[in-house]
């Protein structure tokens, strides 16, 4: 008897596999993703009497391609069906497909499935729920939970974004070197996108909280089927380095505490040291790039025992480099602060001052310059950033972290004055 536990693992591990070489096969990914519910469902019924095929995902890709046909010539019957010997011969069809999972065929299958979810008509969200639908099997309910909004909603969203795909008309061949290293991009910036809707999070009860872990599974399966991928190790490394402070980044009233303020004993250190592992192998191949950077800055965060032992000298150096490759007022904005620690509030202020265009609209851009204009005792003007920054809060913990600013410039504007 096979456990119902572990037939749920191996159905969701073997997804992206499947689902991909189904798509690869039909061209159609709702008729892909119908094949492989329809495999899914045999295997609940005969993988517990009969116990697990040797392979798992190449019995699914096989039974899920015949479903597939079935359905997909029911809706043409001008077609004949195909030959008895490619129905039954399942053993050997089987064992086909075994032998060749790990070309580069099935690896483009599983990189053309994730960039079909992030393609560029598509706005962030629709790009997350896509990829959390299509690639990690969530339910529309699981996902409409976590972005607050209605079930049928999220079903249209979903819908939408599947037909705008399907009008673009991604192409199906097998990419060239350079368009799989674009489409890496591409996918990576939407793992990191999934992680961030998840770490945003202060309740781990959340259902949006889980993103974050799926975001790593995906990186993972990604650094699985392409181990070469020095900016691979960089997202996933950057990913587990972040998440380590997770049980440390909240306090019990689900308040935000700064890094700095962090009891670092409760970083998950099990994290941080295959984190600094993939760091080391990535930087081995001399190929920097943003994730790797930034998977870096990290890395000197959490190799501080303590805040004030931080060497910000190295995480300036760091920005500067970050800064060249990839320019951007986000990336200046949190160099500033490493300025602060450096040289001084006024120097960073000086610094993100001229980005007020840019990021006008930006919550950490205000939070910032708030606790500068604080820094340097001008307090109207620093109540006046802090107030900005509450309008444009994305949760009640970034709310409640700038007021609490306010009133600490507010007791320390009444106290008397020593003499």
């Amino acid at each position: 008897m096979t456990d119902i536990a572990w037939i749920d693992l191996a159905l969701a591990s073997a997804r992206p596999k499947a689902l991909g070489a189904l798509l690869r096969y039909f061209r159609n990914l709702d008729t892909a993703e119908e094949a492989f519910q329809e495999a899914c469902l045999r295997a609940i019924r005969t993988w517990p009497e009969k116990g697990p095929p040797r392979d798992p995902t190449a019995w699914l890709i096989f039974v899920g391609r015949n479903s597939g046909i079935d359905a997909v010539r029911k809706r043409a019957k001008t077609q004949a069906l195909p030959d008895e010997e490619v129905i039954s011969d399942t053993e050997d069809a089987e064992s086909d497909i075994i032998e060749r999972l790990d070309d580069s065929n099935y690896r483009d299958d599983i990189l053309r499935l994730l960039f079909i979810c992030c393609h560029p008509d598509l706005p962030a969200t629709q790009q997350i729920a896509l990829a959390l639908r299509i690639v990690s099997g969530l339910s529309v309910q699981q996902i409409a939970r976590a972005f607050l909004v209605s079930e049928s909603a999220m079903e249209q969203r979903i819908t939408r974004a599947k037909a705008r795909v399907a009008k673009a008309g991604v192409p199906f061949e097998t990419p060239s070197p350079e368009e799989r290293a674009e489409r890496l991009s591409i996918v990576s910036t939407m793992i990191y996108l999934i992680f961030n809707e998840g770490y945003s999070q202060a309740d781990p009860r959340h259902e949006a909280a889980a993103f974050s872990d799926e975001a790593i599974r995906l990186a993972r399966l990604m650094l699985h089927i392409f181990p070469s991928e020095p900016e691979l190790m960089g997202l996933l490394a950057l990913m587990l380095l972040q998440i380590s402070r997770r049980p440390a980044r909240f306090n019990a009233g689900d308040e935000i505490v700064l890094l700095e303020d962090q009891d670092r004993s409760l970083w998950n250190q099990p994290f941080i040291n295959e984190a600094l592992a993939l760091l080391d192998k990535a930087l081995r191949h001399r190929k920097p790039a943003p994730y790797q950077i930034q998977a870096a800055i990290a890395a000197v965060h959490s190799r501080a025992k303590c805040a004030e032992d931080t060497d910000w000298v190295e995480i300036d150096l760091l920005y500067r480099a970050l800064e060249r490759l990839q320019p951007s007022p986000v990336i200046t904005l949190n160099r500033a602060v490493v300025v602060s620690k450096l040289q001084g509030a006024q120097d960073a202020l000086d610094l993100i001052d001229p980005l007020g265009e840019k990021l006008g609209g930006y919550f950490y851009y205000h939070g910032l310059r708030g606790g500068l204009l604080k820094q340097l005792g001008l307090t109207s003007q620093a109540r006046e950033a802090f107030d900005r920054a509450i309008a444009l809060a994305h949760s009640a913990a970034e709310a409640a972290h700038i007021r609490r600013q306010i009133d600490k410039m507010q007791e320390e504007a009444t106290q008397p004055i020593a003499k």
